[in-house]
């Protein structure tokens, strides 16, 4: 019987190795030297050799959901404050609104894609300011949900393809709202005139989950071009003291002295995790040209098929994941048993996401229901996940190819 093929897999080769034993051989594990160097190196990256960005700042933590919320904390979130977030997301860009005692407002995704739509953006908005509650309510008169002042959206570039960020700019700028880029999953992603993402709004925030495109197992890293949100972020990244510490320990000249400014968090990233970090920055191209390779033979394999739609993507695409949408009107079986075929046929996939507002707390918190967001909820109930990671071999991905056909073939109403 043949290995199963797991979903994900982490990339680790002798340079990640070597990183983490420099580390452990230092005698310094927690944050330090080399969690400076992934900053400054990450910052380079961005910015570009001829720094296109000169103010940018890189701040290393240890997750994307931190990251998201001390960009939040820096853009002055406060309880009662709105904010806008797709539904079709990962429940860390809506959590992290509720731990500054904002309230989420859920915005639809546009009509066939898995991104946040700008004119539901535009819409959701307006009703605000008309001082309207969030939600039309299509179950009788009125409208529904929370009501108050927004302040800030989190776009977030689903799968490694970046939003539609030049029209999510316009439409937050004309509300003055701050805009803080989820870039969890869109590392390294372009955007068509070069620009990455991450690096457009107010806030940029990417992760190093063990599933991402670069790795630290956990981490993640916060980048602004804003030197007062900057200034906020290293601030608070640190429990609030007002310079940084870590070198009281490792400098016997260092003063132990410091000042405690703010009620800030512990959301630093130790050194372990930042040295696996460099190498696997230092290889993110050849690890997207891994992801492109795969995800090309699985566009070529499905784009003609009448079961099948290809995920959206563009040149700028990070391919982080591999969305396959099943055109269920063609199979005479459910998304879930088409998943637990699959399974069955020894190949890992998942779903992503479950739309938020479907979730119990944010459906009774708002009083919402599945057909409140439905395109949100049409993708939902179509996509599969395909294994999509850097390593992957050719048989393996000719293996998910054949599964997913067969099981198509097995199951088809045309």
């Amino acid at each position: 019987m043949c290995k199963a093929i797991p979903f994900s897999r982490p990339f680790i080769g002798p340079e990640e190795e070597e990183a983490v034993l420099r580390v452990l051989r230092s005698g310094w594990l927690t944050t330090g030297r080399e969690a400076l160097a992934f900053e400054e190196e990450f910052t380079r990256f961005l910015a570009g050799p001829e720094g296109a960005l000169p103010l940018l700042q890189s701040f290393a933590v240890n997750s994307a959901t931190s990251g998201l919320h001390l960009a939040l904390e820096a853009c002055g979130i406060r309880g009662g404050d709105l904010v806008l977030v797709p539904a079709y997301t990962f429940v860390s860009t809506a959590e992290v609104v509720r731990y500054l005692h904002g309230e989420v407002v859920f915005v639809d995704t546009a009509p066939g894609a898995f991104h946040i739509d700008p004119k539901a953006l535009e819409a959701t908005l307006a009703r605000l300011w008309r001082g309207e509650a969030a939600y039309p309510n299509p179950h009788g008169p009125g409208s529904f949900g929370p009501r108050g002042v927004p302040k800030a959206v989190i776009p977030v570039h689903y799968g490694g393809l970046p939003c539609a960020m030049d029209a999510i700019m316009d439409i937050a700028r004309g509300y003055g709202l701050k805009v803080i880029e989820d870039a969890a999953h869109a590392f390294p992603s372009q955007l068509s005139n070069g620009t990455w993402a991450g690096t457009i709004g107010d806030l940029g925030v990417f992760s190093f989950y063990a599933t991402k495109p670069i790795t630290t197992g956990e981490g993640g890293m916060v980048v602004s071009r804003d030197p007062e949100i900057a200034r906020r972020i290293a601030l608070m990244r640190s429990h609030g003291i007002d310079r940084t510490v870590w070198n009281r320990y490792s400098d016997t000249q260092a003063s132990w002295r410091y000042a405690v400014v703010a009620a800030g968090y512990k959301y630093n990233m130790p050194d372990l995790l930042a040295a696996l970090g460099r190498a696997q920055l230092a290889r993110a191209g050849e690890l997207l040209d891994m992801r492109k390779h795969i995800a090309a033979a699985y566009d070529a394999a499905f784009q003609d098929e009448v079961h099948f739609s290809l995920p959206p993507t563009g040149p700028g695409d990070a391919r982080h994941l591999y969305p396959l949408r099943l055109n269920v009107e063609s199979l005479s079986i459910t998304r879930d048993a088409f998943i637990e075929k699959i399974q069955a046929a020894g190949v890992g996939v998942s779903v992503h996401f479950i739309p938020l507002h479907s979730m119990p707390y944010y459906r009774d918190r708002y009083g919402l229901r599945e057909g409140d967001l439905p395109e949100s909820m049409a993708s939902f109930q179509r996509v599969i996940s395909l294994p999509l990671w850097p390593g992957m071999q050719d048989p393996q991905v000719d293996r998910v190819i054949q599964a997913v056909k067969t099981i198509a073939q097995e199951h088809s109403r045309v």
